[in-house]
């Protein structure tokens, strides 16, 4: 009897295996080529990357070296680059900034996994030996911070030295000090509230960076309606969301069949009177201030002026959600019980010129955290990038105004680490402390990658920074302006503890996990079938 020698097929037609080898070399590569997309972009000489947009944004172009923005804009089909570009992500989302660091050290953690594996070294050991690497490093980590938030002048000028030290590696980089007071103003207006959603940043073009402000009150790009108080003292604000477009026929789609004009003349009538009644319920709330995110028509604006409330139409969805906010107020969509609705409160509502556009400026709001950060600047990309690094401060600000503790930066805190795991792997038995040493090596390829950036000679440089931290110098790392080693201290690089924690913790477990994958299957995509309907 003639046995069939045909494979057994478990997967449907068109997908695809990948198994242990060439699974764990697809992921290596993917990693490590996210890793070094981004690499170039670390550290205060770090360059920047020009991304230019396809498809229905066609000939978008973005001048950035934030890490989560290129990630973001940069398709990858790698499922170990997904991986990385959703944790600069979170990192992003969760503290901020160390986007570009988090998503180095991940790709290096990976390059010597790459290496090991070849040792015929097991993914597990490998992981066994990163967790315990992981554990001193944060350790060591902890040990090294202080926390001044007990001293108000210290704990101010830590922040001071946080701002200008996340700002040196941005396109603000010039104006670092302007910059990093104007951040540092806004988020201790916050009160340790957290609430960085009562900063508010506009972007206009024109000017330099350096006409930039910080304005204490709200301002709204909006214009009050024709013929309404441009000025309002004691300002009691309604903030709605709804139509105001009905005193006009808008009948969409439908026919209307009528024997004579006069019955259109009626219709209309009727439209305008119901318009009427709503105006009126609005009014019956005791208002002097309308704000509305839709259209508001010629009918109703002309009745609010009548009135003498200022009606301010089309507040963009951001603005009014963060306008409910700051002045106490809440939206509201229907107006019959007016004892039930809150209005927003301000002391004065008038018109300033910025550039060459008119604003709205809110002062005395009830919410006294409220500040709006004013960005001029010469195009629509430097204005981006700067928001994109001034959002970055303002994250790490409020960051450590929750989690006070502060680090040295400049590349001593990860030589500390390295050393402390370095020390740790000397003394364990163990294939376990191969992988320790790796993850030291890993931790070194940041100051590695900073100095290569600023094109110093990185091995020379690295070294040094490794023997001053083996003889207990904890506080020198890389002086990025003359090309050598410095006390962080003295020079005033300092970090945020919480984001050099989050950046060490995201990495070694986006890293593990990547490390754990032994098959990728790719599955067949769905047909479509031209008898249902698809063509």
């Amino acid at each position: 009897m003639e046995m069939s020698l045909n494979p057994v097929r478990v997967l449907k037609n068109d997908a695809q295996e990948e198994k242990a080898e060439m699974a764990r070399m697809s992921s290596f590569i993917g990693a490590i080529a996210i890793g070094d997309l981004v690499k170039s972009t670390l550290g205060p000489k770090g360059m920047d990357k020009i991304l230019v947009s396809h498809g229905r944004q066609a000939g978008k172009v973005e001048v950035t070296n934030d890490g989560a923005t290129i990630l973001r804009c940069v398709g990858v089909d790698n499922p170990a680059a997904k991986i990385l570009v959703d944790m600069s992500r979170v990192q992003d989302e969760e503290v901020g900034d160390g986007t570009t660091s988090v998503t180095v050290l991940a790709a290096e953690l990976l390059r010597e996994a790459e290496k090991l594996v070849d040792q015929k070294l097991h993914p597990q050991i490998i992981i066994a030996g990163w967790r315990m690497a992981t554990k001193i490093a944060r350790e060591a980590l902890t040990q090294t911070s202080q926390d001044n938030s007990a001293n108000n002048d210290k704990f101010k000028e830590d922040l001071m030295n946080i701002a200008r030290t996340t700002l040196s590696s941005k396109i603000l980089h010039q104006h670092k000090d302007f910059f990093a007071k104007l951040a540092v103003d806004a988020v201790l207006r916050l009160k340790g509230s957290g609430e960085l959603h009562a900063i508010q940043i506009i972007k206009k073009t024109g000017g330099t960076l350096d006409d930039s402000f910080l304005d204490e009150g709200f301002l709204l790009d909006k214009k009050p309606g024709v013929h309404q108080p441009q000025r309002i003292e004691k300002a009691k604000i309604l903030i709605a969301n709804t139509p105001m477009d009905t005193d006009k026929i808008k009948v969409f789609g439908s026919t209307i069949k009528v024997d004579s004009l006069s019955k259109i003349a009626d219709l209309e009538m009727a439209e305008k009177e119901k318009m009427k009644d709503k105006v009126q319920k609005i009014l019956n709330h005791n208002c002097n201030v309308f704000i509305n995110r839709q259209l508001i028509y010629n009918y109703p604006e002309q009745l609010f002026a009548d009135a003498g409330v200022m009606a301010i139409e089309h507040a963009d969805f951001d603005g009014i959600e963060r306008l409910a906010l700051v002045t106490g107020g809440e939206i509201v969509s229907t107006f019959d019980n007016p004892s039930l609705v809150k209005l927003g409160e301000c002391d004065v509502i008038e018109q300033v010129m910025i550039g060459e556009d008119t604003m709205l400026r809110f002062s005395g709001v009830k919410l006294g955290e409220a500040c709006t950060i004013v960005i001029r600047g010469a195009t629509q990309q430097i204005l981006d990038e700067a928001d994109r690094s001034l959002h970055d401060a303002l994250c790490v600000l409020a960051a450590t105004v929750k989690e006070s503790r502060v680090i040295y930066g400049g590349g001593s805190s990860e030589a500390l680490m390295a050393n402390a795991v370095f020390k740790k792997a000397a003394e364990t038995p163990g294939k376990e402390a191969i992988a320790m040493e790796a993850f030291a090596r890993a931790l070194l390829a940041l100051p590695t990658a900073i100095a290569d950036n600023a094109g110093y000679d990185s091995a020379q440089l690295v070294s040094e920074l490794r023997a001053a931290h083996a003889q207990g110098k904890s506080t020198i790392g890389l002086d990025m302006e003359k090309g050598k080693i410095g006390d962080m201290k003295e020079l005033g690089i300092t970090e945020s503890f919480a984001v050099k924690r989050q950046v060490l913790l995201s990495a070694s477990e986006a890293a593990e996990m990547i490390l754990r994958v032994d098959d990728i299957i790719r599955c067949a995509p769905r047909r479509r079938v031209p008898d249902r309907g698809y063509c």
